[in-house]
């Protein structure tokens, strides 16, 4: 079926923008102009930017600026795209010039027609303005970091959350699972005993600092420069406006987003950005480190460490018979490692700004938006995937145990190094148990010496002046 235009004019002249359209001239330019990435804004930064321009229409109306029909319908196509309608329509790429005007054009355009439209009035006609209406008392270089900003607490919110039900999930487990001993490694190699549930404590540690990090993220870019319009000082705006608007935002979007008190700082620097996305970074190292745990905890299972057990979720290989790989924790990894790629950049763009406005806020968005995008996929995939069912071989665990030399470091507190190491050298040699070794060596019996290799004695702190009474004696040189 063959397109239909209509022509639009702007201070460069006539364009054809499609009939159906609700994008206008400036749009249409900038989609010849950007031919880049193929990417168009995310989903909850388009949600976002409506936010921010429901407010400043709201604000305006409040304070006479807008006729009451007009805002009525601008509302009206606001909640519309809050609720995830007309983004098809929002087509600049996400890497574009102009730091962020075309966003803020295309957004201008698609509410004015559609707002239009609701008037009775044809695409294209702007009885319902984009600048005059919609970018009332507004600049790009306060509206799209203040969506920037709201779209990520959005976000960061969501993020929080998932945080927190992984940490939960991993401490249920800790307790679960705080009797059965496996061997620590460190540096690969085989070396004391601990439990499962030690593990899985460990991660959920992790875990916490992370959700604690995720919500001081959102105290670090709760303040908006919304207000400030083209560099912070508020020319071009009324008074009252400015401080009014940002209450009208936080009454929107039930977030706890302020009026930075220097609404100039708030416009040229970018550094709590790049705050958050350090943050982010963190969480992200978490999870490929523990990611890699699971990977190497389950590995073989036939030949390798196989501790851990976790769901087959898919055929592993196109070429060996009843192979099943780690999928989840590989996949969470490649993600993990974006997110910490995207930490530099993002200090990179924010430091690239000049004087009063930074040229590469599209950049910023796209970067900080796709790693809590990442995250916000990534953590529930490694919970409810993975760790949510994943559960310890236990004979495994405790062949692996009883079958090294590990355990003798449990007694190198009562009988000195040396000894300890030769009880270890016997049962390698020998093929016996740690136990069995130090019974011989020591003349006392399996069991005694076994009591203190218990799970309860692998979680305590330390050892205490009766922990070794068993062995008063044993085995002394004569």
């Amino acid at each position: 079926m063959e397109t239909s235009f209509r022509i639009e004019q702007d201070a460069l002249g006539s364009i054809e923008v499609p009939s159906l359209a609700l994008y206008g001239a400036h749009t249409a330019r900038a989609m010849v102009n950007f031919p880049l990435s193929g990417q168009r804004l995310p989903a909850v930064f388009i949600r976002a930017y409506a936010e921010v321009k429901l407010a400043c229409a709201r604000t305006n109306a409040e304070l006479g600026y807008l006729h009451s029909d007009v805002a009525r319908a601008v509302e009206t196509a606001c909640c519309e795209m809050m609720r995830g309608v007309h983004h098809d329509h929002v087509t600049v790429d996400a890497f574009q010039g102009g730091a962020g005007t075309s966003a803020n054009m295309n957004m201008n355009e698609v509410l004015a027609n559609r707002a239009g439209e609701l008037l009775g009035h044809a695409y294209g006609s702007y009885a319902v303005h984009p600048l005059h209406h919609l970018n009332l008392h507004q600049s790009t270089n306060d509206t799209f970091p203040t969506a920037l900003r709201v779209a990520a607490l959005h976000e960061l919110t969501r993020l929080e959350q998932s945080v927190t039900e992984l940490q939960e999930t991993l401490q249920l487990k800790e307790q679960e699972f705080n009797s059965v001993l496996r061997l620590a490694r460190t540096q690969l190699q085989d070396a004391v005993p601990m439990t499962v549930g030690m593990t899985f404590g460990a991660w959920a540690e992790a875990f916490a600092r992370d959700r604690w990090r995720v919500f001081k993220c959102r105290e670090r870019i709760k303040t908006v420069n919304l207000g400030g319009t083209a560099v912070g000082t508020g020319l071009g705006a009324p008074r009252e406006y400015i401080f009014r608007v940002t209450d009208e935002l936080r009454r929107i979007t039930g977030l706890k987003v302020a009026r930075a008190e220097n609404l100039v700082d708030a416009t040229q620097n970018a550094d709590s950005l790049v705050e958050v996305s350090a943050m982010l970074k963190v969480c992200a190292a978490n999870l490929f480190k523990i990611s890699s745990d699971v990977r190497l905890l389950g590995s073989g299972p036939d030949a390798g460490i196989g501790e851990l057990r976790i769901a087959p979720l898919q055929t592993g290989s196109t070429i060996m018979p009843g192979k099943v790989n780690p999928v989840v924790p590989e996949a969470v990894s490649q993600a993990a490692l974006r997110v910490m790629a995207n930490d530099g950049l993002a200090g990179q763009v924010a430091s690239l700004g000049n004087l009063e406005l930074n040229q590469f806020m599209p950049l910023m968005a796209q970067t900080l938006l796709e790693s809590l995008h990442l995250l916000n996929n990534a953590v529930p995939l490694l919970h409810r995937s993975c760790l949510e069912t994943a559960e310890p071989d236990v004979e495994r665990c405790a062949f692996n145990v009883r079958r090294g030399g590990a355990l003798a470091t449990v007694l190198v507190p009562a009988i000195g190094y040396e000894k300890a190491e030769r009880i270890a050298r016997r049962a390698r040699k020998e093929g016996l148990s740690v136990a069995q070794a130090a019974a011989g060596e020591l003349g006392l019996g399996v069991e005694a010496v076994e009591a203190l290799f218990l799970p309860d004695r692998m979680r305590q702190l330390g050892f205490s002046e009766d922990t070794y009474a068993v062995m008063d004696g044993a085995g002394e040189d004569t």
